[in-house]
């Protein structure tokens, strides 16, 4: 069985604590869509539910690389030069696209009446930016060394990789919800758009400049 290897054990314990460590410190992994929610007064199931699908979309690229890339047995150094290229592809569109929804939104704001519902989608870019986005450590840190062991390692190693990043973004998400409920904010229909975009694309460039 997979739980007598201590190896297995060791990298459970490392998926779990890199899982939710990188989650927490990644601010692109909550804050765009606290900032979606509070400016178009998503309901909290619906917050959750859009943070599931984005986080489930986050997943599945690496998961998929990662279990190509052992298949074939590729040099791992191949698979992390891919995740680097998608991380910096998907950081460049949060920062382009929030720049460009602030610009919108500011322009929204100083007309005499703002439109809640707009034909603008930013969640849409959310969404493609998760799908395009990698789940670093995860291929070289935790499912090529639980590869040496078994594939129900790998397996084991991925989902806990996966079920607590998930729930940490659903945690992080909640708490940031349920905080900002009990402020006021007298001009968020006037400059939602405006504080969505600038969230998004200071997310973009955590994300580009500070390694986030």
């Amino acid at each position: 069985m997979i739980f007598d290897s201590p190896e297995i054990i060791a990298l459970l314990l490392s998926a779990a604590g890199i899982a939710f460590t990188h989650t927490l410190m990644g601010p692109d992994h909550y804050l765009p869509f606290v900032a979606m929610a509070v400016e178009r007064r998503w309901s909290w199931h619906r917050l959750l539910s859009i943070t599931l699908l984005c986080g489930a979309a986050h997943l599945i690229g690496s998961v998929l690389l990662g279990a190509l890339g052992i298949a074939l047995q590729a040099e791992i150094s191949g698979l992390v030069a891919i995740e680097s290229v998608r991380g910096e592809l998907a950081a460049w569109l949060l920062f382009s696209a929030g720049l460009l929804y602030l610009a919108w939104g500011l322009r929204q704001a100083g007309k005499q009446h703002v439109h809640r519902h707009s034909s603008a989608h930013p969640q849409w870019v959310i969404f493609i930016v998760f799908v395009l986005g990698p789940c670093e450590p995860l291929i070289p840190l935790l499912m090529y060394p639980a590869a040496t062991a078994s594939v129900a390692g790998v397996v084991a190693v991925t989902a806990v990789f996966g079920i607590v990043t998930v729930a940490t973004m659903l945690m992080a998400v909640s708490l940031s919800y349920f905080s900002l409920k009990q402020v006021e904010f007298p001009n968020i229909q006037r400059y939602g758009h405006a504080l969505s975009g600038a969230t998004l694309s200071s997310c973009g460039a955590a994300m580009l400049f500070l390694g986030l």
